[in-house]
């Protein structure tokens, strides 16, 4: 089974879609959002500045992230429900702009699609991480449609939010991640677009589905 790279802005569908697709196809579902998310969860209970290098790498040496049966796990405790939060997605934009941060997390990822059959979501996965995947696809969605699908999600956890919060804060992540430095989200040049915005969840399955077997 080949590997499959899935990049794409924030409510694109990115990790509910590789979630259903490892099932179907026996593969590992590495979350690298989760991966910044827990980072930028650490730096908020810490009080570690982003900005303060020497500070920030002797957290991430201390620091160890692993995935167990669809959960994650930073320093040995599963904080899979304490970064889904629209603070923890500003946090994980925030550290994600950090090469240090870049640095360990990408060198972890590159570690797990060499050991195991996998499917990664993220924001540089085709254009930087797994460069040589088989097979790699660009999630999209208009803004409006991500944040009523975040929005949706908040709600259903018993979050208190408001819609439009949530519409400003996803731009302002897109503009973040598609804006910074190192390795901004982009499109890989050999990746393959899928607009999910008027796309059922098993639409878009079937579709990537299709894309797989034709690159066997």
């Amino acid at each position: 089974m080949p590997t499959i790279a899935i990049d794409g802005p924030g409510g694109a569908g990115k990790s509910t879609i590789a979630k259903l697709l490892a099932a179907d196809l026996g593969l590992e579902y590495i979350d690298t959002g989760a991966m910044y998310r827990a980072i930028g969860l650490k730096t908020s209970k810490c009080g570690v500045d982003p900005a303060d290098a020497g500070s920030l790498q002797a957290m991430l040496d201390g620091t160890d992230i692993d995935f167990i049966d669809g959960k994650i796990y930073l320093d040995g405790e599963d904080v899979s429900g304490q970064i889904r939060t629209p603070e923890m997605s500003m946090m994980a934009s925030k550290v994600s702009a950090v090469p240090a941060v870049r640095k360990k997390l990408v060198a972890l990822q590159r570690q797990m699609g060499k050991n195991k059959d996998v499917i990664m979501d993220g924001r540089d996965i085709g254009t930087n991480v797994l460069t040589d995947a088989p097979v790699k696809i660009f999630l999209s969605a208009s803004p409006e449609v991500r944040a009523k699908r975040r929005y949706d999600e908040l709600i259903a956890k018993g979050e208190s939010v408001e819609y439009e919060d949530v519409l400003r804060e996803m731009i302002e992540r897109d503009h973040q991640d598609m804006t910074r430095e190192t390795d901004p989200l982009r499109k890989a040049d050999d990746a393959v677009e899928i607009d999910t915005s008027d796309m059922t969840i098993d639409e878009v399955v079937d579709a990537i589905k299709s894309i797989v077997s034709s690159t066997k």
